[in-house]
C-alpha cells in the first residue's frame, strides 16, 4: 500500500461499495413499502366498489385469477358460525394481517351503513413477492452504476496522477550530466512546490559537480609542470655515472614519474570529457582519421612491449562529436589493451559502420577481466579485484562517460574461444558529406 494511486482507488472503491450497499438497502425497503402501500390502495378501491351494493359471497379458495392479481371480496356472515367469519368479525374496520386457510392474508374490513360487513384481501406472500420484484427492479440500475463508478474513479485518479508520472519520466530521461531544471508549466499547483524544490536541488548538485570538475582540471594542470620537470631531471641523471644501486632507484623513480604523468593526463581527459556538454551541435569528424592518428601515437608503446598492434577493419565513418572526445575514447581503449596484453601478444582494432551506427572494437590477447569485476570496471579508480599493470583505473570510466555523452554504448566481454577481452563502442554515425 505504498502507492498513492492504490490507496485512493481502494479507499474510494470501498466508499462507493459501502454507499451503494446502504443506498441499496434503504431504496429496497422504501420500494418494498411503497409497493405494499400501492397494493393496499388497490384493496381500498376494491372495497369502495364493493361497499356500493350487496355482492355474492366470493370464497377465497375459489378465486380463479393470476396469483399476483388475486383479490378476494367476501361478505362476513356470522350466521354459519364460521370460525374465520367470527374471527374477522371481531376485528375493527381497517387493514389487518390474518390467517386464512393456512396462509397469511392482508385484509381490509369495511362496515356498510346497514351494519353489514365485508372483507377485501390478498395473500401476503403474493403481495410480498410483487413488492420484492418491484424493489429489485429499482436496484438493478444501482448495481450497474457501482462498477461503472469504480471504473470512472480509477480513470480519474490515473489522469489526476499523470503529471507525477510525467515528472518521473522527465527525470528518467535526463542524461547523467545534464542537470536542466524540470518544467513547471502544466503542472498542478500541488506539484509546483515539489518541482521547485527538485530544481533547487539540481542547481546545488550542478554547482558541486562544477566545483569538482574545476578542481580536477586545475589540480591536474598545476601538477603537470613539476612532474614534467622531475621527469626531465630523472632523464638527465641517466648520463651521470651512478652505482648499480643508484641506477635501480633511478629506474623506479622514472617509472613513478611516468605513472604520475599518465594519471595527470587521464585526469585532464576526464575533466575535458565533462566540459562542453552544452554544445548541442558539435561538428562532424572523420573518426577513421583520428583512429589512425591515435594508432600512430601508440605504436612506439606497443613496440616497447612487444605487442602486435594493427587495424583489421578501418572504414570511413563520420561522427558528430567533439574531436578531443573522439581521440580520447580511441586512445584510452587502445592504450588499455596494450598495457594489459603480455609480451608477444596481439591487439586488433576495428572501425566500421553497421545499421547506421559507428562501431569501434578493440580486441586483445590479454588475461581478460574476471566476470565479477566487469560490472564495476567503469567506476573511476577501480582497477579490479586483482589489479595488475600500471593503470590508473580511469581509462574505462572516461570511455563510458564519453560514450554516454555521445548517446552511445560501451560493452566489455571476455573472448570465449581464447584468452583476451573485446571492448565494443557503438555510436550514432553521421554522414561525412
Amino acid at each position: 500500500m505504498n502507492s498513492l494511486r492504490a490507496r485512493l482507488v481502494l479507499s474510494l472503491t470501498a466508499f462507493i461499495i459501502l454507499a451503494g450497499l446502504v443506498t441499496g438497502g434503504v431504496t429496497y425497503l422504501w420500494a418494498f413499502n411503497e409497493a405494499n402501500e400501492l397494493q393496499d390502495s388497490v384493496l381500498a378501491q376494491m372495497a369502495a366498489v364493493a361497499a356500493g351494493g350487496v355482492h355474492d359471497k366470493v370464497g377465497v379458495g375459489n378465486v380463479n385469477l393470476e396469483p399476483e392479481a388475486r383479490v378476494a371480496v367476501e361478505e362476513i356472515d356470522t350466521s354459519h358460525s364460521s370460525a374465520d367469519a367470527v374471527g374477522l368479525n371481531a376485528l375493527p374496520d381497517g387493514f389487518h394481517l390474518t390467517q386464512r386457510d393456512g396462509r397469511n392474508w392482508r385484509v381490509l374490513l369495511v362496515t356498510r351503513p346497514d351494519k353489514t360487513r365485508f372483507a377485501v384481501g390478498q395473500p401476503a406472500d403474493v403481495r410480498d413477492e410483487v413488492a420484492r420484484a418491484n424493489a429489485l427492479h429499482i436496484l438493478y440500475p444501482l448495481a450497474v452504476l457501482i462498477p461503472f463508478l469504480m471504473l470512472i474513479v480509477g480513470i480519474v485518479i490515473g489522469r489526476t496522477l499523470e503529471p507525477m508520472a510525467r515528472l518521473a519520466n522527465e527525470l528518467d530521461r535526463s542524461r547523467t550530466r545534464e542537470l536542466d531544471p524540470l518544467p513547471s508549466e502544466g503542472m498542478p499547483s500541488e506539484l509546483r512546490p515539489f518541482v521547485a524544490s527538485i530544481n533547487r536541488l539540481l542547481e546545488r548538485v550542478h554547482e558541486m559537480v562544477e566545483q569538482q570538475r574545476r578542481f580536477i582540471a586545475d589540480a591536474a594542470h598545476e601538477l603537470r609542470t613539476p612532474i614534467a620537470a622531475l621527469s626531465v631531471q630523472a632523464d638527465n641523471l641517466t648520463h651521470a655515472k651512478l652505482t648499480a644501486d643508484a641506477e635501480e632507484r633511478l629506474t623506479a623513480l622514472r617509472g613513478g614519474a611516468r605513472r604520475t604523468a599518465h594519471l595527470l593526463d587521464q585526469l585532464l581527459a576526464l575533466a575535458r570529457s565533462e566540459v562542453n556538454n552544452g554544445d548541442s551541435s558539435p561538428p562532424v569528424v572523420a573518426a577513421d582519421q583520428y583512429a589512425k592518428e591515435v594508432m600512430a601515437d601508440l605504436l612506439p608503446l606497443a613496440g616497447q612491449r612487444g605487442v602486435d598492434l594493427g587495424f583489421e577493419v578501418l572504414d570511413a565513418v563520420g561522427l558528430r562529436a567533439d574531436p578531443i572526445m573522439v581521440a580520447t575514447l580511441f586512445r584510452n581503449l587502445i592504450d588499455n589493451a596494450i598495457r594489459y596484453t603480455p609480451q608477444g601478444g596481439r591487439v586488433d582494432v576495428r572501425l566500421y559502420r553497421r545499421d547506421g551506427k559507428a562501431v569501434f572494437e578493440v580486441e586483445d590477447s590479454g588475461p581478460g577481466i574476471p566476470s565479477a569485476d566487469i560490472a564495476r570496471v567503469f567506476e573511476p579508480f577501480f582497477r579490479g579485484s586483482q589489479p595488475t599493470g600500471s593503470g590508473t583505473g580511469l581509462g574505462l570510466s572516461i570511455v563510458k562517460r564519453i560514450a554516454d555523452h555521445l548517446n552511445g554504448t560501451v560493452s566489455l566481454e571476455n573472448k570465449a574461444s581464447a584468452t583476451g577481452l573485446r571492448a565494443t563502442v557503438t555510436l550514432p554515425a553521421a554522414s561525412l558529406d
